[in-house]
């Protein structure tokens, strides 16, 4: 038996957005950004989903129905889907660390046949080693509270 388990979580963010393309600012345009994580959580513990995604669409409340080049960090960072996807994924990873859950891949998709995936294969050698150690330690507690029961 696996000693945790893999989940995905789904978020909507409505948001405007223009690029920047050879210096000239493109059209403003609305997307609704389908945002897709994998994430794992420790076997035996209970969750409190609604915990969770209550932090998550907190943090997203900056950016809902905003138009993203007023807004930090996307005032000074081209918001191409790919610069958004990386930002997104760091702060997500931080809500999801800080609630026990270990990140695994996102996926942001500005339109249904269009996404930008970034999975823990992708992360650094010091990432991805310190996701692997997470994922080892959440192992390793489940096989010590099973043994003092």
């Amino acid at each position: 038996m696996n000693k945790y388990r893999q989940y995905r979580f789904k978020f909507y963010l409505n948001a405007r957005h223009a690029i920047l393309i050879d210096g000239e600012l493109g059209e403003i345009h609305p997307h609704t950004w389908e945002i897709t994580l994998g994430v794992i959580k420790g076997r035996d513990e209970f969750i409190q989903f609604h915990a969770l995604e209550q932090k998550i669409e907190a943090f997203m409340d900056t950016y809902q129905d905003c138009y993203l080049n007023e807004v930090e960090p996307f005032d000074t960072l081209n918001p191409t889907l790919e610069n958004c996807c990386h930002y997104f994924k760091e702060r997500l990873s931080e809500i999801l660390a800080a609630e026990g859950w270990l990140f695994l891949m996102m996926e942001m998709s500005e339109t249904p046949s269009r996404s930008y995936v970034i999975s823990i294969a992708d992360e650094g050698e010091s990432d991805r080693e310190r996701s692997m150690n997470t994922l080892v330690d959440m192992v390793l507690e489940d096989i010590k509270r099973e043994k003092d029961q």
